[in-house]
């Protein structure tokens, strides 16, 4: 595999970029990996080499930037109450979707220009935070983002003017969202609405929810890891990708 971070160049500045390939056999199809409110991790980088092992040219963001540099956490940043979650949450909620959605675009023109990547249609994906993200981007650049998965997105159904769920229709890639059975930051009558919603939008994809399990059932350094579950989504996010980029 090989691997750099560079700085993709958008419209408020240099936005630090992980980006892990095959060595051989390319070019690859782009996979926007969007990172969930911890932030950037070797966690997330391990996802992210496994995807690409798969043939895919992966990218995944710091979408913390704006915030400068020293927005990397450290191993308590999950602990409510330390200094790394006081931190880290001072530049979460000041998180939307418009400029990331700025940022999708940005890295649209990075893989264009790019010769290691196919041209053509990308996949975005994201987790907790960045499941909302993940599906506005496929409603905002729906000629290009052909494939769209949120896992245990929050708040996928709210009063925001750019809530997720008045987006679903406007998407033309097809659409994997995936929910835990338990989680507080979309719980289960949100989860009902939303899948209502789903079916009504008629919006190509799934609503998929996973029993037994919490938010933050993927990542494998979280005490709620389920491997299950987390295989399970492994499955669902490939199949998906193969069939909309190859």
């Amino acid at each position: 595999m090989i691997e750099e971070i560079l700085d993709i160049a958008t419209k408020d500045g240099a936005m630090e970029t992980f980006i892990v390939r095959p060595e051989r056999n390319g070019p690859f199809p782009a996979v926007f990996f969007l990172m969930d409110a911890p932030g950037i991790r070797e966690e997330l980088h391990d996802m992210a080499r496994r995807l690409g092992t798969a043939g895919y040219c992966v990218l995944m963001p710091n979408l913390y930037y704006r915030a400068g540099r020293d927005t990397k956490y450290g191993p308590d940043v999950l602990e409510h109450g330390s200094a790394e979650h006081t931190r880290m949450r001072a530049v979460r909620t000041r998180m939307t979707i418009p400029p990331v959605m700025d940022d999708i675009a940005a890295m649209l023109a990075f893989v264009d220009a790019s010769s290691e990547v196919r041209k053509g249609p990308v996949g975005c994906h994201g987790y907790c935070m960045s499941g909302p993200y993940a599906l506005a981007a496929a409603a905002r650049y729906p000629d290009r983002v052909a494939a769209a998965a949120s896992f245990y997105g929050t708040w996928l159904v709210s009063d925001a003017v750019e809530s997720p769920h008045l987006t679903l229709g406007k998407a033309k890639g097809e659409l994997y969202i995936a929910c835990a059975e338990h989680d507080e930051l979309a719980p289960p009558d949100m989860v009902k609405e939303l899948q209502g919603l789903f079916q009504r939008s008629n919006a190509k994809g799934e609503l998929e929810i996973y029993p037994g399990v919490h938010h933050g059932f993927a990542f494998p350094q979280r005490k709620i890891y389920d491997k299950p579950a987390a295989e399970r989504h492994w499955e669902r996010l490939l199949a998906l990708y193969r069939r909309q980029l190859g």
